[in-house]
């Protein structure tokens, strides 16, 4: 036994601590030990160099171990509390105190594990409240420098490559390596083909200093407050990404956990903030590597000569199943155009909502597209003083239509369903998409929600006096829809699902209705 390990061997003992502790309980990873102790956890590096990392030296220990101090204050400023010099000897090390150091370790709060998203389900709004808490990290960190050598196009293969390769040199199964043949191939020509996007990404900002490890298991709800933490230290080049590689980590992970609904719900409040709808063309692209990211930690795993039988079984099986996922998202998807429209208080976007949580969706309201067009936020009042002023003059109602048009071009260009949710009102508002779907050779579906027009004004007024919707449209812009809104056409009408928004089951009776014809998966 060296000197480290006799060193992790007595941090099991509360006498190596300075506060009270009544037991320690030990955590290890395959690249670092982390006690817990006490209202206090100590993270310890390993003195390992396994290409991606390098923990060789303590110097370079001590090192990552203020960057991680630093890069996760951003997120979990109250958890992370400092670095602390492990001194004493290896069989009596002491936390604190003087005396050369053997060891560094990063102190943190301690808190309840069973807020671990990866130990609960996505319950209520916290899909959302998650996405909220991304994007609002992502607007605030630093967009990578021009002279600076991460995220460049050329340079996002490296990593990819380089899983490939620590799972070959750990595995010799030869169903594993021929099933990453087929990934590694898909790989290099799917970055081939993203190229031009991927260096314009880059160029407008998306690559930025990132958490880089985003999945379930470093995100926790502590005291109602979203805490996500263990972000990359050790390798710049895997936490200056791009947004979307962040976010693909985090819908992977809970797609294999089967959150399909959640995840949805995540992302689709995330691009509603962030408007970055182009970046699902890259989307896939990354969820392939970070599936690969999770099948090479678990050939690492598989690699270490103390694992009991049933923790290689499960190490093996786990590994099996990631590459399962990444060959999943390389398969084509078949996209279709929905259009979701009706007048004011028809309830388009609560149906919207709906059916984005449970189908494969991308919502796109016009609401918000307006008011980002105009750089405003969702919730932003304007106070128009007519249906024909401000941002709801008509110049600014084609603009919003362009835009919609725009988005769903995009998304269906990428493999991705648009479900646009707008009044469409008039023929010209319409006829637009219905041209992009023939175009295209796709089917596209109309659902026109309907209600009572006592209903309708009730709706629009309770919700004008809450003022919580995006949509600034009163009774009187309701009663100025009634009267000049146009009928669908034959066309139109054979592509059309009436909805009845005040019958309590119509969402559950369109989401089966959707499912069936377009052959998609329920969540």
């Amino acid at each position: 036994m060296t000197g480290y390990d006799d060193m992790i061997a007595a941090l099991r003992f509360p006498r190596a601590y300075p506060h009270p502790v009544a037991g320690v309980e030990h955590i290890e990873t395959h690249i670092s030990h982390v006690f817990l102790a006490g209202d206090y956890a100590y993270k310890i590096k390993k003195p390992v160099n396994l290409g991606f990392l390098d923990f060789s030296s303590l110097e370079r220990r001590h090192l990552f171990c203020q960057e991680e101090l630093r890069l996760n204050a951003r997120l979990a400023p109250h958890l992370y509390l400092e670095v602390v010099p492990i001194t004493g000897t290896p069989e009596g090390p002491y936390l604190g105190g003087v005396g050369p150091a053997l060891e560094y370790a990063v102190k943190m709060r301690r808190f309840d594990q069973t807020g671990l998203l990866s130990t609960r389900p996505l319950e209520g709004d916290l899909p959302e409240r998650v996405a909220e808490r991304v994007a609002a990290f992502h607007a605030a960190i630093p967009a990578v420098g021009e002279d600076q050598p991460f995220g460049t196009a050329e340079a996002v293969l490296g990593p990819m490559l380089a899983n490939f390769e620590a799972i070959r040199f750990r595995s010799r199964d030869e169903v594993i390596l021929n099933r990453l043949v087929s990934l590694e191939a898909w790989t290099r020509n799917r970055h081939a083909e993203l190229l031009p996007q991927l260096r314009q990404r880059r160029a407008e900002g998306f690559v930025r200093e990132c958490h880089g490890d985003m999945h379930r298991g470093n995100i926790a709800l502590d005291e109602g407050e979203i805490l996500i933490f263990d972000g990359i230290e050790f390798n710049p080049a895997l936490r200056w990404i791009d947004v979307q590689s962040e976010l693909a980590f985090l819908l992977m992970d809970l797609e294999e956990a089967g959150e399909q609904g959640p995840a949805r719900r995540l992302l689709n409040r995330y691009l509603e903030l962030t408007g970055d709808y182009a970046g699902l063309g890259v989307l896939n692209f990354y969820q392939v590597y970070r599936a690969l990211v999770r099948a090479k930690v678990r050939a690492i795993r598989l690699s270490q000569p103390d694992l009991a039988p049933e923790e290689v079984e499960r190490d093996r099986c786990a590994l099996a199943d990631y590459l399962t996922l990444a060959e999943g998202y390389t398969q084509p998807r078949q996209p279709r155009l929905c259009l979701i429209h009706g007048v004011s208080g028809s309830g388009k976007s609560r149906l919207g909502l709906g059916l984005r949580a449970r189908l494969p969706l991308i919502h796109l309201r016009s609401d918000i597209e307006r008011k980002r067009l105009f750089g405003l936020t969702a919730h932003a009042r304007t106070h128009p003083g007519t249906i024909s002023s401000g941002i709801y003059a008509p110049d600014a109602g084609e603009q919003t239509y362009g835009r919609l048009l725009a988005l769903a071009e995009t998304l269906l260009t990428a493999g991705y369903s648009p479900l646009v949710d707008a009044t469409f009102l008039k023929g010209k508002q319409r006829a637009p998409f219905l041209a992009l779907a023939r175009a295209k050779g796709l089917p596209c579906q109309m659902l026109a929600c309907e209600a009572p027009t006592a209903v309708l004004r009730e709706r629009v007024r309770r919700r004008a006096e809450e003022g919580a919707d995006p949509s600034e449209a009163g009774v009187e812009v309701l009663e100025a829809q009634l009267a000049s809104r146009e009928s669908l056409t034959l066309e139109e009408l054979a592509l059309t699902i009436p909805v009845d928004t005040t019958q309590a089951d119509c969402l559950e009776e369109l989401i089966e209705r959707l499912a069936a014809a377009c052959h998609w998966p329920l969540a």
